[in-house]
């Protein structure tokens, strides 16, 4: 037997162990992944299928490493592999195929630091946040978003008349999506998790096989409460821009509306703007309730700025009511109250949509006081 089939004798061994087909120990898991990689090195410098399993396998190496907690080599390790990757993509689609699954790897292990436990953005302000990345991770997560971006181009140039293609490119858009969101740029990010619903929405379209019509819909799922959230912090003018752009779906509409009274829009713009008419946008006023959350701190002799007890801090469901309205019932209350701390001292009132967050993204924001600016309702 030939080095080249040797190699790929292994490669078939350890596709087997990879794919739940035969089982080993992590020990000689590891064992056998360290030597195929080795074994593949010689050959992937002149062979594209080598090269293209070289990267693959170290791609496998790469998130063996992630899920240990190895970070930094799993990023090493994908780094490599992407090299050996890129030379072979051009030689087959399903290199091309190995090629963009990676580049959205790296993307993902690159932007972590940006999303929370429930992969969520930690900073979906972007650049406006009071309490963003550290600017290593920043530059991380637009690597990440670029990387994204050149795995879509990939897919995007492969055969879209096949089902693999089309798939692979509306999740690589989902991706994308997810990066533009952990930097703040929430318009593009609904934009193209719009793109990508559609992409799967055609796929279902076409009666694909019962385990492919189940991924596309848990794909549509999590478009869907991702596109929920990111709505939350668009301003009227980008929801606005997409749904003249055709970016806005039908569902969403209603939760625009509400997005559009909490920032005090008139009716009647919401209604121009948004292309309904003026009983539409009352309807869904009138049945689309929205989650007020408020906060009141007071600070101290020391400087420090301290949290009201309950309820000075708290939520409540409201309907056809602006953030600024209910931050001004809360500084109404809070004013009356046995814990206001009196004319002297200073005090302030943030009111957000949904949870607490990042104060820059409060709907209302209010400080009062002898040493505050002039009220600044956002």
């Amino acid at each position: 037997m030939g080095q080249r089939e040797a190699v790929l004798r292994l490669d078939g061994q350890w596709e087997r162990i990879r794919s739940g087909a035969a089982q080993a120990g992590p020990g000689e898991a590891d064992r056998l992944l360290g030597e195929l990689i080795g074994a593949l090195r010689e050959p992937a410098r002149t062979d594209p299928e080598c090269a293209a399993r070289l990267g693959l396998r170290l791609g496998d190496l790469a998130a063996r490493r992630f899920a240990a907690g190895d970070r930094a080599g799993a990023l090493a390790a994908i780094e490599e592999g992407l090299r050996h990757a890129r030379s072979a993509a051009g030689h087959a689609p399903e290199y091309a195929r190995w090629y963009a699954r990676g580049l959205i790897n790296q993307g993902v292990w690159l932007a972590w630091p940006l999303s929370d436990a429930a992969r969520l953005p930690r900073h979906p302000l972007g650049e406006g946040a009071e309490e963003g990345p550290s600017a290593m991770e920043r530059a991380a997560g637009e690597r990440a978003r670029d990387l994204t971006r050149a795995a879509v181009a990939v897919w995007a140039g492969l055969d879209q008349d096949d089902p693999v293609n089309r798939r692979g490119l509306a999740q690589a858009k989902v991706f994308l999506g997810d990066r533009l969101a952990e930097l703040g740029f929430a318009a593009d990010a609904v934009a193209w998790a719009v793109d990508a619903e559609g992409g799967f929405r055609r796929l279902l379209l076409a009666a694909p096989a019962p385990e492919e019509a189940q991924e596309a819909e848990e794909a549509l799922d999590h478009i869907g409460r991702q596109l929920e959230l990111r709505l939350r912090y668009l301003s009227f003018d980008s929801l606005a821009g997409l749904r003249a752009e055709g970016m806005l779906p039908e569902r969403l509409l209603p939760q625009a509306v509400v997005a559009a009274r909490i920032q005090g829009v008139p009716e009647e713009t919401v209604a121009a703007r948004l292309g309904l008419d003026a009983e539409q946008v009352a309807t869904m006023l009138e049945v689309t309730p929205w989650r007020a959350v408020w906060r009141v701190e007071v600070r101290g002799a020391d400087g420090l700025w301290a949290v009201q007890p309950a309820p000075w801090r708290g939520s409540a469901e409201v309907r056809q009511r602006t953030a600024e309205e209910v931050g001004a019932e809360v500084v109404r209350g809070f004013m009356a109250s046995p814990q206001y701390p009196g004319d002297t001292a200073l005090w302030r009132v943030r009111v957000w949509w949904h949870e607490e967050g990042d104060p820059a993204g409060a709907r209302f924001r209010l400080v009062v006081g002898p040493d505050a600016r002039a009220p600044t309702p956002s």
